[in-house]
C-alpha cells in the first residue's frame, strides 16, 4: 500500500484523476542508484495498469544494471507548460523484474495486460513486437505524491 501523500493536498490529484493522468501520458523520468551512490535519470515509455506502472527497458542500459545491484527506484510522470498547467506524480518502491530478459515473447501470463496496453498506446498495435533488446520492469509504489497546479 502506498504511503498517503502529506504536503500538498490541495494540489494533489484525487486517485481517479491520478488513475486518468497515468494512463494517458506516455513518457516518465526513471531514477536509478549507481553502486557508488550516484543517482542516474533517464526518460522512457510506460504503461499503467491501475495499480503497478509497467516499464520496457534495454537490458543492456546502465538503468537496467543499476536495478539489478539495488532495485530501489523513483519515477516522475509529469505535463504541462505553463506554471498553471503543471501536474505529475513521483511514484517510488522497489522494480521487479517481469519475464524473460531480454524479452522474446514466451508465455508470461503476468505480461499479458501490460503488453497489450503497451502495444495500443505506443505502437497503436494489437499485440506487443518484441526485438530480443528490452525486458520488463513493475513498479508497484510504495510512496505516491501528486500535484496539478490547475487547483491553484
Amino acid at each position: 500500500m502506498a504511503v498517503a501523500q502529506r504536503r500538498g493536498r490541495r494540489i494533489m490529484m484525487t486517485p481517479a484523476e491520478l488513475d486518468t493522468f497515468l494512463t494517458e501520458q506516455r513518457t516518465c523520468r526513471v531514477a536509478t542508484v549507481s553502486a557508488d551512490g550516484r543517482p542516474h535519470v533517464g526518460a522512457l515509455w510506460f504503461v499503467w495498469d491501475g495499480t503497478s506502472l509497467w516499464l520496457y527497458s534495454l537490458t543492456r542500459s546502465r538503468r537496467w544494471a543499476e536495478l539489478r545491484g539495488d532495485p530501489r527506484i523513483a519515477v516522475v510522470v509529469d505535463d504541462g507548460e505553463e506554471y498553471g498547467e503543471l501536474r505529475g506524480a513521483e511514484l517510488s518502491g522497489t522494480a521487479v523484474f517481469v519475464g524473460e530478459a531480454p524479452r522474446t515473447g514466451e508465455p508470461c501470463p503476468e505480461l499479458d495486460v501490460p503488453e497489450r496496453l503497451f502495444a495500443a498506446k505506443n505502437f497503436g498495435m494489437d499485440s506487443m513486437p518484441h526485438d530480443g533488446r528490452h525486458a520488463w520492469l513493475k513498479l508497484t509504489p510504495d510512496a505516491v505524491a501528486s500535484w496539478d497546479f490547475r487547483k491553484l
